[in-house]
């Protein structure tokens, strides 16, 4: 038995990642296939050598403990009805770990408080950038193949982080490392969905209810690119990418209703300039401005988008302006600008559906929790 939890010893100090960022689940199937392969070793050993069975079971057993004995810095969490192994980050005792509610909110707090904190970024907030993290990490999910969506965080590894659609995420990325490394527990996958929904709830905006559940993944479940939408397009290319994820119209115009935040990049999207006048706010800004604004093209050396008459200081891309060009997008804008609460209630029900494509849940959608922002 001291030979095993040597061998382990050595393998838990060799195996895990010298960086803090990096000690989550990307690792995780690894680390496991190495730890299970001396246990099972040990296993057959002992079978082979013991031929009773009261004997061929206390191999098992001493390999069990032994994994137990190192396992100090290590230990398993059943997460959601996933269970996981994790490495603690002050010397926690091995066992199982159920985190409540009461967990999940005090990871949505250090969330909302960095938000806070680091008001430097452009606009003032991160808040924006997080969203677009959590859509576009959602947005791969192919319903017929079954494969991309939340559940991976495969956007870590360079394949997908490379996507000219996520370009500029890696801030997003970046600033949710310090809330992985005092909560190693949750899954990138989980933690970068429930920063989605805190981003929109610090910017006031719904409550969005929320699950977790979701497990990392390796490099191979990295999805192909050009599944998330393409600004320059129209509304066949919005209902083709949308209607692969298994939205309607009526969801495309609330999902589109994102737009209320942040501004795009000439060294990202190659498209300039944001949508709105409040872009840390959620609103309907997004649909009104739609309706009630002149747009023109912007004259310049970029790629094709318009601007308001009036200030010239708004943009809006093709697939916005496709929007009010279709006739049956344009009725649900039309609701929307109407109506902010109508907008709030469609935008909470269709990120609840977005960030959980694709997930095997082991809970129920009853089981969804709501998280108290921080703001009043």
């Amino acid at each position: 038995m001291a030979s095993v939890a040597r061998s382990l010893s050595r393998f838990a100090s060799t195996a895990a990642p010298r960086s803090s960022t990096l000690r989550a689940s990307a690792t995780f199937t690894a680390r496991r296939a190495c730890i299970r392969q001396p246990v099972q070793s040990l296993s057959r050993r002992g079978y082979a050598s013991g031929p009773t069975s009261t004997s061929s079971s206390t191999p098992y057993v001493i390999g069990i403990v032994a994994l137990a004995a190192v396992g100090g810095g290590y230990f398993f969490l059943n997460n959601g009805g996933v269970t996981q192994l994790k490495e603690g980050s002050s010397g926690e005792t091995s066992g199982v770990f159920t985190p409540t509610k009461n967990d999940y909110q005090k990871v949505y707090n250090m969330i909302a408080a960095l938000l806070d904190e680091h008001d430097d970024y452009e606009d003032g907030s991160y808040g924006p950038v997080i969203v677009r993290l959590a859509w576009h990490c959602s947005g791969t999910y192919d319903k017929l193949t079954g494969t991309g969506g939340s559940n991976g965080a495969t956007m870590r590894f360079a394949p997908e982080g490379d996507h000219g659609a996520n370009a500029g995420l890696k801030a997003a990325r970046d600033f949710l490392d310090p809330v992985k490394q005092k909560f190693p527990w949750i899954s990138y996958s989980d933690l970068w969905t429930l920063a989605g929904v805190c981003a929109i709830q610090e910017m006031q905006g719904p409550v969005i209810p929320w699950r977790p559940g979701r497990k990392d993944r390796d490099v191979s479940m990295c999805t192909p690119d050009g599944r998330l939408p393409d600004g320059a397009k129209e509304q066949s290319h919005l209902r083709a990418i949308f209607g692969r994820m298994g939205f309607d119209d009526r969801e495309i115009v609330a999902l589109s209703g994102a737009h209320a935040l942040g501004r795009c990049h000439t060294d990202r999207s190659g498209f300039d300039g944001p949508w709105g006048f409040s872009p840390t706010v959620v609103s309907n800004d997004y649909y009104r401005l739609l309706l009630s604004e002149k747009w023109n093209f912007r004259q310049w050396d970029g790629p094709k988008q318009y601007q308001d008459m009036k200030t010239k200081s708004l943009m809006m891309l093709p697939t916005d302006m496709a929007l009010i060009k279709d006739k049956e997008f344009k009725n649900h804008v039309e609701r929307y600008a109407a109506d902010n609460q109508a907008f709030f209630n469609d935008f909470r029900d269709v990120l609840v559906k977005l960030f959980e494509l694709g997930v095997p849940f082991q809970s129920k959608p009853e089981d969804r929790i709501t998280l108290t922002p921080t703001i009043g």
